[in-house]
């Protein structure tokens, strides 16, 4: 009988992938065991000191929450053409703890949805709200997510080093280590306590926190993929610029998008600053992949919100 079957390469322990692996077993973290019941109380406190407290007042608060967990929701599922493609067991070890993570994040965000959105709107007697309903997607979210899943996709038929740069270009570098990054530092800072107009929200900060630290290891795997791509000579690193700043606009209009804004009251962070902060994070993510002689960062500086890091 014709053998088929050939065994992979033992594993690399110093390479980054597998070390990588090892850091997202050693820290995992279970989304049930986050508290969300002071959540609850909280934002329920804030809509009875809220004058005339309606629908756009709580639409304006949870609207970045609905598209976190459907951003997260597609990720998931546009991860998975990576593990058809990638051939390294290294890569492939890193590759499940992603798919593990992502589906941790969906489950979050699914969960706060569940006890928080509909707790409130349970107890002010309203419909319940979908956290998939269109009126949260502006159009800037929709075509980032679409353009996301056509690259991802785009491996399975053109397994090339162009698509693969394209695929982390779109995937690693802007969805998670840009637009997640901005709207990591936006929700956290609104609902962090430092914003009397908004409610603390200290569940949801220590959700964001726990994703944060798995992102800073997908950013970091995307990212030393593509520096080996461009060191190696295979691709140019001004593919990745001109695709990722093609995208910008789209991350920018997300950030931007003031459709549940309360009447131009000034409540949290304002558009300008994200937009601002997208477009810092867009211009050191380029230079960190252009430096092909520097290291990728640290994964506590990947994941960093402080704008002057």
């Amino acid at each position: 009988m014709e053998r088929t079957y050939t065994p992979t390469a033992v594993m690399d322990r110093a390479s980054r992938s597998n070390r990588y692996y090892r850091n997202a077993v050693e820290r995992h973290w279970d989304p049930a065991a986050i508290d969300l019941e002071t959540d609850l109380e909280n934002l329920l406190a804030h809509a009875e000191a809220t004058d005339e407290f309606d629908r756009r007042h709580l639409d304006a608060i949870v609207t970045g929450i609905a598209k976190f967990g459907a951003g997260e929701d597609a990720v998931t599922e546009d991860l998975a053409p990576f593990a058809v493609v990638l051939e390294d067991i290294d890569d492939q070890l890193f590759l499940t703890t992603q798919l593990y993570e992502e589906a941790k994040h969906a489950d979050f965000f699914d969960r706060y949805w569940r006890t928080v959105v509909w707790g409130v709107e349970d107890h002010l007697g309203w419909d319940r709200t979908s956290p998939r309903d269109e009126k949260w997607f502006d159009d800037s979210f929709l075509e980032l997510f679409d353009r996301n899943k056509r690259a991802t996709q785009r491996l399975l038929e053109d397994d090339s080093p162009e698509t693969r740069a394209i695929a982390y270009s779109h995937y690693h570098l802007t969805v998670e280590g840009i637009l997640a990054q901005t709207g990591y530092y936006g929700m956290s800072r609104s609902f962090g306590g430092e914003f009397e107009a908004l409610p603390h929200l200290p569940g949801l900060v220590e959700g964001f926190e726990r994703i944060r630290s798995d992102e800073g290891r997908h950013v970091g795997f995307g990212m030393n993929q593509l520096s080996s791509l461009v060191e190696s000579g295979r691709v140019d690193a001004s593919l990745i610029e001109e695709t990722v700043t093609d995208l910008l606009p789209l991350v920018q209009g997300i950030a931007t998008d003031e459709r549940f804004g309360l009447g131009g009251q000034s409540a949290g962070m304002k558009p300008t600053e994200l937009a601002a902060y997208a477009l810092e994070k867009h211009e050191q993510r380029l230079a960190q992949i252009e430096d092909v002689s520097a290291d990728v960062p640290d994964l506590d500086d990947l994941v960093s919100i402080d704008p002057a890091e």
